[in-house]
């Protein structure tokens, strides 16, 4: 049997997570400051002892691509600060609690929807921002993966050419 590409793709983008905390995690500014950390086997047990502790909940979904998300409202009723698209649970919490009480960037659904009807490039918004196109060519390029500089290749070729998500254009 197998697999899907997009399991490919998810593995990759997980070990890229891993290999950009490597980096962070160890840099001697901010390595102290900030940690980037990947749960595996996050499930209900886990969660409950997280959530109670978390400072930021990061919600980040494209606006109209998920039915719900009611972990970020479990981070928000034990006190932490949410950023995120406006998307899933994400619309509910901002009505009920306000929107100068939740961080909120990126589209709308109707925008993302009107950005797909004119035909989105990823690779313009790339072009087009300096700091965007420097984080894709890290990737690109092996900057979190110098022992194997292609590792990662193609999570960014994948971005820039198939980017069905919107990122670029949130990120841009």
């Amino acid at each position: 049997m197998q697999a899907a590409p997009g399991y490919y793709m998810a593995k990759n983008i997980i070990k890229l997570i891993c290999a950009v905390a490597n980096v962070v995690n160890n840099d001697p500014i901010v390595g102290d400051r900030l940690k980037v950390i990947y749960l595996e086997n996050y499930r209900v047990t886990l969660a409950e002892r997280i959530m109670p502790a978390a400072d930021l909940s990061e919600q980040i979904s494209t606006a109209g691509t998920e039915a719900s998300g009611t972990g970020n409202m479990k981070f928000m009723l034990n006190g932490a600060l949410t950023i995120g698209t406006l998307d899933g649970a994400n619309v509910e919490m901002a009505e009920e609690m306000g929107n100068e009480n939740i961080f909120i960037f990126g589209m709308t659904v109707d925008e993302v929807e009107e950005l797909k009807r004119k035909g989105y490039n990823a690779y313009d918004y790339y072009a087009k921002n300096l700091e965007l196109r420097q984080c894709v060519d890290q990737i690109q390029n092996g900057f979190f993966s110098p022992e194997n500089p292609d590792a990662f290749r193609h999570v960014a070729d994948v971005l820039l050419k198939y980017d069905r998500s919107v990122l670029v254009a949130v990120s841009g």
